[in-house]
């Protein structure tokens, strides 16, 4: 099957039970799966008029009990930004797919890219945190929606997967396991006095048990700055204990929400670091490298936000350079520069859109950077 495909039956295996969206290529199968599939499990699809409501549909279903999602393409995501961060806010739970395509504004609509990283990262105003997961094929966008659903219902949030137009419309042979295998969780429940319910005090792992709407549990939601119970403060104190709370319940469990996958690093001279369908390119021209007697190895980016900057630093005080390899001109380099500090040179292997990198173009770099080395 598609990797858009893929993901909506991972949605599905994660217990979603709400899609609420609006098509664009090249996401719009993500909906037209979930349009079929829904119903058939008693569950909701919703097209609405764009895609500012249907991030909208999606919070309020999630309010309600629902396990949401939507899925989007690059002018979409820009319109979901200032419900993203009401979402971020409120710490509703939700699943957002980005199939990026090559922009700015329509840009090449049938023609991907990777370069919506950024604007995952800092889209919507203010400060806040975000996790967003980049699959490399139809196989590992079923699990990592899946994973998806899981980071959102823990951790109280918005969780994004950065897929790109080249994985959603590949068709690779996917498995999918038995129902029973498949780990799901469920949001923390609201528990005692409901008439002293406060809806964003923080549990054991920073995150405030949730109260579904209907439950009978006094609830005020508000993108306000707000207190424990969810009335709205203004003043700096309240505004700063809020934001320790949504920033410290990611930032205070990187371990348990960061992850990446090392290959052929254990020895290397030079770390391509890359995700997404980029990183099958990677994959290719590290082999290739190792096979012409150049010590290279990958470090793909599983979560690329939070953005995994220890093992960053720590590979470039090891390594002789580092090679960012990205369908962009240079977003996530951004964030592997910052991270080398001059330990290690960073190079950008980039691509403004519509293609792929080919293997050859990593290949070439490798060579000069080995090359300047010897």
């Amino acid at each position: 099957m598609t990797g858009d495909v893929a993901c909506a039956e991972g949605a599905l295996a994660a217990g979603c039970s709400f899609f609420g969206g609006y098509p664009i290529t090249p996401a719009t199968e993500i909906a037209e799966r979930m349009s079929e599939r829904l119903p058939e499990i008693g569950g909701t699809f919703i097209q609405m008029e764009d895609e500012i409501a249907a991030i909208a549909a999606v919070l309020g279903a999630s309010c309600a009990g629902a396990k949401a999602m939507t899925a989007t393409s690059g002018p979409g995501f820009s319109l979901m930004m200032e419900n993203l961060g009401l979402a971020a806010c409120t710490e509703t739970p939700c699943v957002v797919v980005d199939v990026q395509r090559a922009g700015p504004s329509t840009g090449l609509p049938t023609q991907g890219a990777q370069a919506d990283m950024m604007q995952a990262r800092w889209g919507s105003h203010g400060d806040y945190e975000i996790i967003a997961l980049s699959p490399m094929s139809p196989q590992e966008i079923f699990y990592q929606t899946i994973e998806a659903f899981n980071l959102s219902e823990t951790y109280r949030t918005p969780v994004l997967i950065m897929t790109d137009e080249m994985v959603g419309h590949l068709s690779e042979k996917v498995v999918i396991p038995e129902a029973a295998s498949i780990k799901t969780l469920v949001r923390p429940s609201a528990k005692g006095r409901k008439d002293r319910f406060k809806p964003y005090r923080p549990g054991e792992n920073g995150v405030a048990p949730m109260a579904i709407a209907g439950q009978g549990y006094n609830i005020h939601a508000t993108g306000l700055t707000h207190d424990e119970r969810g009335y709205p403060v203004m003043t700096v104190e309240a505004q700063e204990e809020m934001m320790r709370r949504i920033k410290g319940k990611i930032r205070n469990n990187l371990a348990d929400i960061i992850r990446t996958h090392s290959y052929r690093l254990e020895d290397a001279d030079i770390a391509v670091i890359s995700y997404g369908v980029s990183a099958r390119t990677s994959l290719a021209a590290v082999d290739e490298a190792r096979e012409l007697g150049i010590k290279a190895g990958l470090l793909r980016l599983i979560t690329v936000w939070p953005f995994p900057e220890v093992e960053l630093r720590s590979l470039a005080e090891r390594v002789k350079a580092l090679v960012t390899v990205e369908v962009n001109l240079g977003q996530i380099h951004l964030e592997v520069e910052r991270c080398a500090s001059g330990k290690a040179p960073a190079i950008l292997v980039g691509h403004p859109g519509g293609a792929i990198i080919p293997p050859e173009r990593v290949i070439e770099k490798l060579k000069d950077i080995a090359g300047k080395n010897h």
